[in-house]
């Protein structure tokens, strides 16, 4: 039996969980989300707890076990409370801006790059060098994050970039001048 799947999941007050054949649907004070079903899975919401089980042994069935289980946790833990990512921009004139929904980083190249706003995603600037990435899907937040990020990863040499605030960067020597 899988570790993670069989751990019952507390669902937290003002938050409930709805079974159907297909998808489970997570209603919460922040909003919305649904997960979906895979076949040999059974899931079930009973006193406040959600049980996750599998109808057989096949390898397939025991992989969506725990990854069902996961995905209900994180639905249940977005719409209760939500999850939040923040990115710093390290670099000398590196600078954020509000440009209506989206964002405006001006990352050392000849033009400043418009980033979109994302439905479900609420983008917000602090000062002029930090963005803070909130919403309900786990999975989403996370990747609307490393889409920013990709723009202008950390470099190894200055440490010039965007980064996760509480990324390391391994600085590297570089070169050294020989007489």
């Amino acid at each position: 039996m899988s570790r993670i799947g069989r751990k019952a999941i507390t669902i937290p007050a003002g938050v409930t969980v709805t079974v159907t054949e297909q998808e489970i649907v997570v209603k919460g004070p922040k909003g919305e989300l649904k997960v979906v079903c895979f076949p040999g899975i059974t899931v079930q919401a009973v006193d406040g707890k959600v049980t996750v089980g599998r109808s057989n042994e096949e390898r397939q069935t025991r992989a969506f076990h725990g990854l069902v289980r996961s995905l209900l946790e994180n639905a249940i833990d977005g719409v209760a409370t939500g999850y939040k990512k923040t990115l710093k921009l390290v670099g000398t004139g590196y600078r954020v801006a509000a440009k209506g929904q989206g964002l405006s980083l001006s990352l050392g190249f000849s033009h400043p790059v418009v980033f979109d706003a994302i439905p479900g995603i609420k983008l917000a600037i602090e000062g002029n060098d930090t963005i803070h990435i909130e919403g309900i899907d786990k999975q989403l937040v996370g990747q609307v994050a490393a889409n920013i990020r990709k723009i202008r990863p950390p470099e190894p040499y200055k440490g010039k970039g965007v980064r996760y605030e509480d990324e390391v960067v391994r600085r590297k020597a570089g070169k050294t001048a020989t007489k």
